[in-house]
């Protein structure tokens, strides 16, 4: 497509507003998110190191379970989103229900692991029994935030494909403003509540999420939002079901091989010792904050491509998928400049050894350049390529980068070649830069440019 065509079919005006509509709520609620995992990192470091540890490596449980969510609420976003832009609003409450039925199972299973084999998941991650004993714990009570977690993603992902972001937007951050407060209360002591320390963080977690769910229910309870058709439930249209499969299994099999491959570059890292172990805690948190913006813009783009491509402008949505694919590299630039300027400031926030500094200095360094490729990977891939339902790829690529070449570096570094710590980072952070030419080979395929949705049935 030429650049004059793609003037033509993109108003500039209407483009960067939707954007900036989409895009800053978003990524207000991925910052709110993280800020939780900083939050709990910042104060459980003013308690001890092995508190802070042992609560990041207990939350990887969370992060699998995301894994599963993840793959179920973005195939509903990228139906729906379609559908919104064709103004089917009756597949919408069915698209709905198949999220829930997915994710309310999900959230269930974790549940179960977490309160009855806490120590055990621990192990995946440590060998130390300090760690495992202060995570188990943990688990315990933060498993129970995972029933809530399920349900309340199905509500904030359909708010945010129908034109309701802000409100989904505010609840998050009000449920993040609580969750901090309240790990502030029960971690310190604070009001007179008892210094539960690690405990304290589970519980301020556990309270918020519920808190969040009661409020999805009430807002979504309004004439204008879609809500889930209980009287239709069980009953799904047999080809919403398939299409919804057919979307749900790459995603998932991405998410499981991005999100497994991420919580085994923790565990490699947690078993280099305490001091590699707690470098690598915050700069997990560093990285997420930083994110938040390429986030913000891989949603938008989704949306944004999706609804263009469900009301039938394929051409303009191709336009977007292009100009959103170029605005990836910038925020890659600018985040890369943000994580150099803040690694001063991270290293004066939390208490470390000095060799666990000198683990989070090289760290950061290393990551500036990983930022690169993530924001690229995550607005083209997630946003872009997803959005018209090219979602196989993301497998595909996550297969081949992250398990054939990056975590067979990463263990044989820490376990048969005895690299340092930081070289090892090193090898965890190759599969999103090295992976940006297959990505944009494949984005100039343009095999994401495809309308999803179907008639009604009646």
């Amino acid at each position: 497509m030429s650049e004059k065509r793609q003037e033509i079919l993109i108003n500039k005006k209407e483009f960067y507003r939707n954007l900036t509509r989409l895009a800053l709520p978003i990524a207000l609620q991925s910052l709110m998110l993280a800020s939780v995992a900083a939050g709990d990192a910042l104060m459980l470091g003013k308690v001890a190191q092995d508190e802070m540890t042992a609560v990041s490596l207990a939350t990887q449980i969370q992060f699998v379970q995301n894994m599963f969510l993840s793959a179920a609420t973005a195939a509903g976003a990228i139906l729906g989103a379609q559908y919104w832009g064709k103004g089917d609003r009756y597949t919408l409450e069915d698209i709905f229900n198949l999220m829930l039925r997915f994710c309310g199972v999900v959230s269930v299973l974790f549940f179960l692991a977490c309160e009855l084999i806490p120590e055990l998941l621990m192990r995946i991650f440590t060998k130390d029994v300090s760690l495992i004993a202060i995570g188990g714990s943990y688990l315990r009570i933060a498993g129970w935030s995972y029933l809530f977690t399920g349900i309340s993603q199905c509500y904030l992902t359909t708010m945010k494909v129908s034109e309701h972001i802000k409100p989904g937007a505010f609840i998050s951050c009000c449920a993040v403003i609580l969750n901090i407060c309240l790990n502030a209360v029960f971690i310190f002591g604070l009001l007179g509540a008892p210094r539960m320390q690690a405990r304290g963080a589970a519980l301020a977690t556990t309270l918020s999420r519920m808190i969040e769910l009661v409020l999805c229910v009430v807002v979504s309870a309004r004439a204008s939002y879609i809500r889930p058709a209980l009287g239709r439930f069980i009953k799904q249209s047999k080809q919403l079901k398939s299409d919804f499969i057919k979307q749900c299994l790459p995603l998932m099999g991405g998410c499981l091989c991005w999100g497994i491959g991420f919580t085994s570059y923790t565990a490699i890292m947690g078993h280099m010792g305490t001091d590699a172990a707690a470098a690598n805690s915050v700069a997990a948190v560093v990285r997420d904050l930083i994110c938040c913006m390429c986030n913000g813009i891989g949603s938008a783009a989704g949306i944004m491509v999706g609804n263009e491509l469900g009301a039938g402008r394929l051409d303009r949505g191709r336009a977007y998928g292009i100009k959103l694919k170029n605005i990836s590299y910038i925020i890659g630039i600018i985040s890369t400049v943000l994580v150099l300027a803040v690694t001063p400031l991270v290293l004066q926030m939390v208490i470390l050894t000095n060799e666990a500094k000198e683990y989070l200095t090289g760290m950061m360094v290393i990551m500036a350049v990983y930022m690169i490729g993530r924001c690229v990977n995550t607005v083209t891939i997630n946003g872009v390529l997803d959005g018209g339902g090219d979602t196989l790829f993301d497998m595909y690529s996550l297969i081949v980068c992250m398990w054939f070449i990056a975590i067979p570096l990463a263990l044989a570094g820490a376990f048969v070649l005895h690299w340092s710590p930081l070289a090892v980072y090193a090898c965890t952070c190759l599969d999103e830069v090295g992976k940006i030419p297959w990505v944009m080979a494949r984005f100039r395929k343009y095999k994401w440019v495809q309308d999803l949705t179907r008639a009604k049935e009646l």
